[in-house]
């Protein structure tokens, strides 16, 4: 509507075009939008499935002699998938946060179900 030649809005008119990079809000949605909230809840939900896979790994898994509880993807799998078919997903999310380590880049069903995921 900023670029709208004619809307008669002159609120919009007079609002700044662009926010530019180094900008604290640059890629952010604006304070109070239901974007905001939106993204929020999102994160929240995100956290509860990384708290739930955690919890799954250690009562499925075997204490080692490091200390760690490990199991097995295929394991993992079997338990996970029937409560979320995002078990993939919050894997990765895990490792990119530091709480479980697992070799290779990428799980796939069948074929890395002995690969050893470590809570840490």
């Amino acid at each position: 509507q900023r670029k709208n030649p004619f809307s008669s809005d002159n609120k919009l008119a007079s609002r700044a075009l662009h926010i530019h990079r180094g900008d604290p809000a640059y890629g952010r949605p604006p304070e109070g939008s239901q974007t905001e909230q939106r993204g929020k809840d999102a994160h929240l939900h995100v956290g509860k499935e990384l708290e739930e896979l955690c919890w799954i790994i250690r009562s499925t898994g075997k204490m080692g002699e490091d200390g760690h509880v490990s199991v097995t993807f295929g394991r993992l799998f079997e338990t996970y998938v029937t409560i979320s078919n995002k078990v993939v997903g919050i894997l990765l999310r895990a490792r990119k946060h530091g709480l479980v380590h697992f070799e290779g880049e990428m799980l796939w069903q069948g074929k890395d179900d002995d690969v050893i995921i470590t809570l840490l």
